[in-house]
């Protein structure tokens, strides 16, 4: 049986790969919308790679078989049994996907901000409250000369981190194309109880602005809240970068 092991990975593989993109929306949690049809055809052609592999070396066995020469047969080699441990991980991410990455993952990372400098923004659109990203927020805030935040009323949606001096913020995590790049966007929350981290809420405030644009003074830019709801999280936990 150890000899159909490497294609036990395959298809165990494959199937993971298809469980999270083509029967659920999984596959968000680690890459861009964009690439589910590559997860897809992937996922597919590991399954039946795996097959094939299984029914060629099933021939190939009858065929040894029929040849009748017990002195070959007694010489096959096979993998260590250690081997079969290789599909432990296979069979995890297909019955226990990892969750999407949280506030461990935003507050490892050190403050990164929008490799621009300090101009004027588009105009945002008419009426209030405004939905914007957090990721959108922070570098208007950070480097809008034209204060285009300024009066407004602004709605943002993520997750709750927490700061060392009893500090909230709700904050968001940013992709190109996948989780393993993914960078911290954050905003500080005054004016509200704080909730529980990795919690989910949509914040609605106005901009508190502080320290001078462009500079780490104005970072984390923050917001006065006048409302803080629960929400679920989103399918797609991440915003585009």
């Amino acid at each position: 049986m150890r000899r159909y092991g490497p294609a036990l990975l395959l298809v165990l593989v494959g199937a993971a790969i298809l469980r999270i993109s083509a029967f659920s929306a999984l596959y968000l949690r680690y890459v861009q919308a964009g690439l589910r049809p590559y997860l897809i055809v992937s996922g597919a052609a590991l399954v039946l790679l795996g097959i094939a592999m299984a029914v060629v070396r099933h021939a190939a066995d009858d065929a040894h078989d029929d040849d009748g020469d017990p002195h070959e047969h007694g010489h096959a080699h096979h993998g260590p049994r250690v081997a079969w441990l290789l599909t432990l991980p296979a069979l995890a991410l297909l019955l226990f996907p990892p969750p999407a990455l949280g506030s461990y993952s935003a507050e490892r990372e050190a403050a990164q901000r929008a490799a621009q400098g300090v101009g004027v923004f588009p105009a945002l659109p008419a009426g209030d409250p405004v939905e914007l990203g957090v990721g959108e927020f922070s570098s208007r805030a950070i480097y809008d000369s034209g204060r285009s935040l300024k009066g407004r009323t602004v709605r943002m949606t993520g997750f709750v981190t927490h700061g060392d001096d009893g500090t909230w913020y709700v904050t968001r995590l940013l992709v190109s194309c996948c989780a393993a790049d993914a960078s911290t966007s954050k905003a500080e929350i005054r004016g509200a109880d704080a909730l529980p981290a990795d919690t989910w809420v949509t914040v609605t405030g106005t901009w508190h602005p502080e320290g001078k644009l462009g500079t780490d003074a104005a970072w984390p830019p923050v917001l006065d809240a006048t409302s803080v709801e629960r929400v679920a999280q989103p399918a797609d936990p991440y915003e585009k970068r």
